[in-house]
């Protein structure tokens, strides 16, 4: 793999956190890694523009916070601004950051009753969060098992669901809503992206979802589903507008938001560990988790004044990470540069919102599917014994049932219904929480523990 240039190794460079490869080896791999999440960073800012009903002016600017506040917050990771024993700004892993899926749910909901504001408001209650879960990650770590997490992943899958299959009529309200022609595109995405991941090699895989996104989009062309009038009103460069959407705080949305906050914290470890493990075959150290977690609440108080969504780490590139075992910061200092420049050109940033809801559908509902499925791994991990499976049934069954049964909570205040019966993740991880603390474990489980703590002591 490593290529010797007289006494020195140049592309062991790239296998080194603090590597020096050269430009022609590093762009390359940064590539890859803007590849593998773009699609995934931006499409939460097309879903929730279309749940605000934001103009298309708008939707670019949300684009383009999106594609800013990633790039910036992958930095922050990468280059900690404070490195300490006890505390830290900033992980110092290769990770890449960018707007997460796991809010969506959630985010459509408050968009839809009270305005991108109000998510934004949601969102520096939810960093604040977020950096106390860091700063106390020893001691609230208990709370969240393997089993806790896999829940609340397996309900953001679920949740999301319904997203994909509206994208994949036309999207709600679209006057060809549910047309043969939508299906088809949406079909036709579908299964590029579902061959490259089981018969693609290398960057066709890693690609799979840009390049069923660009023939889908294709197709829609073909359909005359484009509409380019976005485009020729858009700049050519344009910083970030502060406090454009504003910010509005609302109790039921920051509470809805900051248990997400709480949940994405714990399972950032997950991330965080994988990299470590794949990439530097180690485990993280406790600054570096301290820091990670702590920065990634900073950068979600931050965020929202420049009118960036929920970041969070990036599992597909923790997954090139383990892969390749490229961990050069380099790379990835290249990678947030390229999504920096991306962020900056509003021009691009309008090319995104002419893609159609039924290629976003199609694209989009294999993730969603790959999401469910990496709860469901997280959920088995545990013995799936009497206690457990109820907590996971249970969890589940309030979370989603409640949230799908139309006006469930009709009688409570308005503000029960924006925390328990919009999304049914934050109901979900409530109820897995409380019967996890609850619920008598069997000799089984005790003795589990019990080694665990034997063998961390």
């Amino acid at each position: 793999m490593n290529t010797q240039t007289g006494s020195t190794n140049v592309s062991g460079e790239l296998f080194r956190l603090d590597g020096k490869p050269s430009i022609g080896q590093a762009l390359p791999l940064a590539l890859q890694h803007v590849v593998a999440m773009i699609v995934g960073c931006v499409t939460p800012a097309i879903i929730v523009s279309g749940a605000a009903g934001l103009s298309d002016e708008d939707s670019v600017i949300l684009i383009q916070a999106a594609l800013v506040m990633s790039a910036i917050t992958t930095l922050v990771q990468l280059y900690p601004a404070v490195r300490g024993k006890k505390f830290s700004i900033g992980s110092g892993l290769p990770v890449i950051m960018g707007i997460s899926f796991a809010y969506v749910p959630t985010m459509q909901a408050i968009a839809g009753d009270f305005g991108v504001a109000t998510i934004f408001g949601a969102q520096i209650v939810g960093g604040m969060i977020a950096i106390l879960v860091g700063t106390f990650i020893k001691q609230i770590r208990r709370f969240f098992p393997p089993l806790i997490t896999g829940t609340v992943v397996f309900a953001i899958g679920l949740s999301l669901y319904p997203t994909a299959i509206n994208y994949m009529a036309g999207g709600t309200g679209s006057e060809h809503y549910g047309s043969w022609q939508n299906w088809l595109v949406a079909l036709i995405t579908l299964t590029i992206v579902t061959a490259l991941n089981h018969y693609g090699k290398g960057i066709w895989k890693l690609s799979s979802i840009l390049i069923g996104i660009i023939v889908g989009y294709g197709v829609a062309f073909c359909f005359g589903m484009v509409d380019f009038a976005a485009v020729s009103q858009a700049s050519f460069f344009q910083l970030p507008l502060p406090l454009h959407f504003g910010v509005k705080f609302e109790i039921s949305s920051c509470v809805a938001i900051g248990v997400l906050f709480a949940i994405n914290s714990i399972q950032a470890i997950g991330d965080f560990t994988a990299t470590t493990t794949g990439g530097m075959d180690r485990m993280p150290a406790d600054e570096e988790l301290n820091g990670g977690i702590v920065a990634y609440g900073i950068c979600n108080v931050v965020c929202p004044l420049f009118g960036g969504l929920p970041t969070a780490t990036f599992s597909q590139n923790v997954g090139i990470v383990a892969s390749t075992k490229v961990v050069a910061k380099r790379v990835f200092g290249m990678a947030a540069g390229i999504l920096l420049v991306a962020g900056l050109i509003p021009k691009f940033s309008s090319v995104l919102t002419t893609i159609p809801s039924c290629v976003l559908g199609g694209a989009t509902v294999s993730v969603f599917a790959s999401i469910a499925m990496t709860g469901v791994k997280l959920v088995t991990a545990s013995p799936m014994n009497y206690r457990n499976t109820t907590i996971v049934g249970l969890a589940i069954a309030l979370g989603m049932g409640i949230t799908q049964a139309n006006a469930a909570l009709a009688s409570f205040p308005d503000w029960v219904t924006t925390i328990f019966g919009r999304s049914p993740v934050v109901l979900a991880t409530i109820v897995a929480i409380i019967l996890n603390l609850v619920l008598p474990k069997d000799q089984e489980d005790r003795a589990i523990e019990l080694l665990k703590k034997e063998g961390a002591g």
